[in-house]
């Protein structure tokens, strides 16, 4: 046996020694209970949720150019908010009008000490947005894993008399359908163009009345307004009262009132206008084998 074990290596004389002791099948038999021990005591969970935190600070500052909402906003932005413990990640969009600063957090931060933290970050830290520049309040959107879009339909046709209005309402009915169905937590149309009413101007005519879009603007403000003016109460019947706000009509009205004093304008100066949907904003192209590459605009 001992020539046999000098002619071993040294794996081999590792098992020689452990197949001649009798402390193998207890050994053996101590490992076995550890796993099953380990396996009953180890958490499970058919899903497990895994914490992965993330946030949109949308802050608007109109009028403003892509450029001034980059120097002013987004940057000064991004360099406060990823001071931030737990941060893995801060980019910023700014577009005219408009900074988007998303801060994603390192995963395994708890959802609620992220956003809370994110909350107290950007409120106590406020001296950072420009005053007196017209920057409006940031506004925080949590986002979290479960934002995460897994199903996604895209409703084409190749009849060339729909348009992409047309399908949006097919998938307006279909999305209150899907919502029907136990489980789903949120379910939204992307895409296509909303209804719209384009109010179509006169440039002659306002300039002969010196009437400026401002004001046909400020007009259209005020008529889509339904404000309350008291309750009535009588005969054990009670009714809240409320009046809309001085609309514009082609009969018996007039226009918005220009440096003439307060005169009545004539029916033709009022804008025309027209309902339907929104003018395209963005388009997206396909293939389908059998079919020539179909292009859709939507807004």
């Amino acid at each position: 046996m001992s020539a046999e074990n000098g002619r071993l290596g040294i794996s081999g004389r590792i098992a020689a020694t452990f197949q001649a002791s009798r402390m193998t099948p207890l050994l053996a038999l101590v490992a076995f209970l550890m796993g099953v021990f380990a396996t009953l005591v180890t958490p499970r969970e058919e899903e497990p949720q895994i914490d992965v935190t993330m946030a949109d600070v949308l802050i608007a500052f109109p009028g403003a150019s892509a450029k001034d909402v980059e120097n002013l906003v987004a940057r000064p932005g991004e360099q406060v908010l990823s001071r931030m413990h737990g941060v893995e990640h801060v980019y910023s969009m700014a577009r005219p009008g408009m900074a988007v600063i998303t801060v994603q957090f390192e995963v395994g931060v708890k959802y609620n000490d992220a956003v809370l933290r994110l909350y107290d970050t950007v409120h106590s830290h406020r001296d950072w947005l420009p005053a007196n520049l017209g920057v409006m309040e940031p506004v925080i959107k949590p986002r979290g894993i479960d934002d995460v879009p897994i199903v996604g339909l895209t409703f084409w046709t190749a009849d060339p008399t729909r348009s992409a209005y047309d399908l949006q309402q097919v998938a307006r009915a279909v999305e209150i359908e899907l919502k029907r169905i136990r489980g789903t937590r949120d379910v939204s149309t992307l895409g296509g163009p909303d209804h719209a009413i384009r109010v179509l101007m006169d440039a002659e005519r306002m300039n002969a009345f010196g009437i400026t879009p401002q004001e046909i603007a400020g007009a259209l403000k005020v008529s889509n307004a339904l404000q309350s003016s008291g309750s009535l109460t009588a005969g054990n019947f009670h009714q809240d009262c409320r009046h809309p706000g001085p609309r514009l009509q082609r009969r018996g009205c007039s226009a918005p009132h220009g440096p003439g004093g307060g005169r009545h304008r004539p029916p033709q100066l009022l804008p025309r206008h027209r309902r339907g949907p929104r003018r395209p904003g963005q388009a997206a192209a396909g293939h389908h084998q059998g079919y020539r590459p179909h292009r859709r605009h939507h807004g």
